[in-house]
């Protein structure tokens, strides 16, 4: 059989090892989905406690030494779900921490640089060549985390290709340009970027997101719109320069969902199963959200879920002073809050649940479980944001036949079909997009829902198109092969059976023993 095509991604989350948000989904769900069209995929992420526990068939392969951060070693294992191949680069004087970003304080780790430019370095080390690795043909950077990853693999020398995928272009990694010599960054690339094309250097910092768009051979983002928005000034965060500059190799590719695990018809996490030709269960589903948040348990008032990080990007401000508008205009509306994020708005939203029981819940935090019941319970998801690359939740929200109400921004306005009210179409509506970023403009949005949720027989059409609606990584994976196949010769085959794991208990003793063992320094890479 022939060798297929080899990618690794590179990412600083990777669920349900350790996830924070939407990147540790996408990583997951996408390298699953590669392996199922034929391609070798494996994922390089830090070996956090949390996922040291969590994989299974854990086996030390290879030491790295020289990396910015020190010595580290790989570990081979499998996804606990998936069986998906995960190599954890373990140092944990760097990731053998509570948080993967922060302390329990909310502050960044002050040493966040060396901690992702150690991973960097790594998969180029990998890239390069490393013992009992099977050397890959694409290595795909995922977000400002691993952004250093194609500019080592050039002064590494390295034969494999790179790409880099933006999620977020609002988080930049940028530092102080003296920390460049830290991490093994050439002086001339810090120079001002009129000096030299290459350089990473970003008002006056030097930037890791910018690494990665100058340096990759192709750039992506996480949906078509958003490759278009980030060429300007309103949603580009200043970098809108050095896009326009890489526009070339700019791809605008529409992340998917896992659509077995988003999948109400066998979810183990919800109350009750139900499907497209069946919704009853969805009412159970809603019963049991009432219940969780506090709500009045009435089964045909209108319940609107917010699933969100509450910052300024998702609009939580606005959102907050809206929903006391909202109640007071339709006075049998109920919310779900379920987000953690800035402490102000955080303290405000629990502030509504005091204010209104009954109609409105607030769960300050993140849980999985809950997430999947909030989708599953609720009659309307509400997804506001000033800037959106993708967004997930109203995917899901739709797989659940809970309908999105969302701002007509980036991914949203890919995946969300807008249900035009005073036209009534109903053929292909998913949801409802506003514009704008006011108090006004989202109570707006919401109305227009639930003027079209007193219609039962309107509702059931918008929920059928909404659950029926292919959210898949299909299409996707297609674009990413493609896009892989120009950059290299290699090429997928037909997909290969899962090799077997190491039993979950051989893994709680302990890992298995070293099967490689190499050593490489920082000037091998350069």
């Amino acid at each position: 059989m022939p060798t297929p095509l080899n990618v690794l991604l590179v990412a600083s989350e990777a669920a349900p090892l350790a996830k924070t948000g939407g990147l540790a989904d996408m990583v997951s769900a996408y390298g699953a989905a590669l392996c199922d069209a034929g391609v070798a995929a494996s994922i390089l992420m830090p070996a956090y406690p949390a996922a040291l526990q969590q994989v299974l068939g854990a086996t030390r392969v290879a030491k790295l030494s020289g990396l910015p951060g020190g010595d580290g070693e790989i570990i081979r294992a499998c996804m606990p779900d998936t069986g998906l191949s995960v190599l954890l680069l373990r140092m944990d004087h760097l990731y053998a921490r509570e948080g993967v970003y922060q302390d329990r304080h909310g502050r960044d780790y002050v040493d966040n640089l060396v901690r992702f430019a150690s991973l960097a370095a790594a998969a180029a080390r990998i890239a390069r060549g490393v013992r009992g690795i099977r050397r890959p043909d694409i290595v795909h950077a995922h977000d400002w985390h691993a952004g250093l990853t194609p500019l080592y693999m050039k002064l590494g020398g390295v034969q494999a290709r790179s790409v880099f995928t933006i999620h977020n272009l609002a988080f930049q990694g940028n530092y102080p340009l003296a920390a460049g010599a830290w991490i093994g960054v050439p002086p001339e690339l810090l120079v001002p970027a009129l000096s030299d094309e290459r350089s990473i250097e970003f008002y006056d910092s030097l930037s890791l997101i910018k690494a990665g768009i100058v340096h990759a051979e192709r750039v992506t983002t996480v949906s078509d719109r958003y490759a278009r928005e980030i060429l300007t000034p309103r949603f580009g965060h200043r970098m809108e320069g050095v896009l326009n500059a890489e526009e070339h190799k700019l791809h605008g590719i529409t992340n998917g969902i896992d659509m077995k695990r988003w999948d109400p018809s066998a979810d183990p996490l919800i109350a009750s199963p139900y499907c497209a030709d069946n919704v009853a269960g969805k009412y159970a589903c809603k019963r049991a959200l009432q219940q969780t948040f506090g709500l009045a348990r009435e089964p045909f008032v209108p319940l609107v879920a917010i699933g969100s990080r509450l910052t300024g990007q998702k609009l939580a401000e606005v959102v907050a002073d809206a929903i006391p508008t909202m109640l007071a205009r339709h006075d049998r509306l109920q919310f779900a809050v379920l987000g953690q994020g800035d402490a102000p708005i955080e303290a405000q939203m629990q502030a509504l649940a005091a204010r209104w029981p009954g109609r409105v819940g607030t769960h300050i935090g993140y849980d999985e479980t809950l997430a999947h019941r909030l989708h599953a319970g609720a009659d309307m998801l509400l997804h506001a944001s000033r800037f959106e690359p993708c967004g997930l939740t109203q995917l899901y929200a739709m797989r659940f036949g809970t309908i999105p109400v969302a701002s007509r921004v980036g991914g949203l306005a890919d995946t969300i079909s807008d249900y035009a009210l005073e036209f009534g179409k109903t053929s292909a509506a998913t949801g409802f997009l506003f514009e704008g970023e006011t108090v006004d403009d989202v109570a707006g949005g919401v109305a227009r829902a639930v003027e079209a949720f007193r219609n039962p027989s309107l509702w059931r059409a918008l929920q059928r198109n909404a659950m029926t609606r292919d959210s898949g990584w299909g299409a996707a994976v297609k674009r990413y092969v493609d896009l892989y196949c120009e950059l290299t010769e290699a090429r997928p085959v037909a997909p290969r059976p899962q090799p077997a794991v190491a039993p979950a208990e051989t893994v709680r003793a302990g890992l298995l023993p070293m099967t490689a063992s190499v050593d490489h320094s920082l000037a091998a890479v350069r």
